[in-house]
C-alpha cells in the first residue's frame, strides 16, 4: 500500500503544471510579503555597502540571482547524496564555484565594475539568503521549483537593492547609471539652476539603512499582518 501511495504521490507531481499556482507563488511570494530583505532581514551588509550606484545594484541583483538560481538546481540534483554532516560544506563549495564564475566573468568583461564591488562579490559565499535557501528549501525539494525559489528570492534581494541605488544615486549624485538626469551641477542647469544642491548624505552607508527602513516602514503600513506583536 505505501509504494501504490508513494507512485501516484509522484504521478502527481509530475502532471503539475510547470508554471502552477503553488510554483508561481515561489517566485511572487518573495518580491512582496516574504521579501528575504525587509520581511526576513536578510542579506543587509551588501544592501547597504553597495547601492550608492545603481548601476552596481543591479550588477549585484543579477550576480545573486546567478548565484541563487544555478546553486538551488545543483545543491537539489545533489540532495539525496549529500552526507547530512558535511552539507553545509558542499553547499559552501557549490555556492563558491558559481561566486568564482561570476567574479571572473565581472573582471573579463567589466572591469572598472568588478573593482567597485570590489570584496562585496567574493562576499556573496556568506550571504544568509543563499545559504538558507540551500538548506530550508533546495535540500527538500526538486530541481524546478528549487530553480523557482532561487530566481524569486534573488528577485525580491534585486528589487530592493534596485529601489535603494535608485534613490542614492538620484538624490546623492543627481544621476541614473551615470547619466545627469537633473541636470549639471557645475554649470547649474535643470533643477540645480533653481538652487537644487546633491544630498551628501546620500551616498554614504547610513543612508542605505534609513531607506531600507522606509520601505519596510511602507511595506508594513500596507499590510498589517507583516507588523510582529510584543
Amino acid at each position: 500500500m505505501a509504494e501504490v501511495a508513494e507512485k501516484e504521490k509522484i504521478v502527481e507531481v509530475q502532471k503539475e503544471p510547470l508554471f502552477s499556482k503553488k510554483n508561481r507563488k515561489l517566485i511572487t511570494d518573495p518580491l512582496t510579503d516574504n521579501n528575504p530583505i525587509t520581511i526576513q532581514v536578510l542579506g543587509i551588509c551588501s544592501a547597504l555597502a553597495i547601492t550608492a550606484q545603481l548601476k552596481a545594484s543591479i550588477v549585484m541583483a543579477i550576480s545573486v540571482m546567478f548565484v541563487l538560481a544555478l546553486g538551488n538546481v545543483v545543491i537539489s540534483l545533489m540532495r539525496n547524496i549529500i552526507p547530512s554532516k558535511i552539507r553545509i560544506i558542499v553547499q559552501l563549495i557549490v555556492v563558491a564555484t558559481l561566486v568564482i564564475i561570476v567574479d571572473q566573468v565581472l573582471k573579463a568583461y567589466a572591469y572598472s565594475l568588478s573593482k567597485e564591488l570590489s570584496v562585496f562579490i567574493g562576499l556573496i559565499i556568506t550571504n544568509c539568503i543563499i545559504m538558507g535557501r540551500f538548506e530550508a528549501f533546495a535540500l527538500a525539494e526538486g530541481p524546478w521549483r528549487s530553480f523557482l525559489d532561487g530566481i524569486g528570492n534573488a528577485a525580491g534581494y534585486g528589487v530592493i537593492l534596485v529601489i535603494v541605488g535608485f534613490f542614492r544615486e538620484l538624490l546623492g549624485s543627481g544621476t541614473l547609471l551615470g547619466f545627469k538626469v537633473l541636470g549639471d551641477p557645475v554649470e547649474k542647469t535643470g533643477l540645480y539652476a533653481i538652487g537644487y544642491e546633491n544630498n551628501g548624505f546620500m551616498v554614504l552607508p547610513p543612508m542605505a539603512l534609513i531607506v531600507v527602513g522606509l520601505i519596510i516602514w511602507v511595506q508594513r503600513s500596507r499590510n498589517k499582518e507583516l507588523i510582529e506583536e510584543h
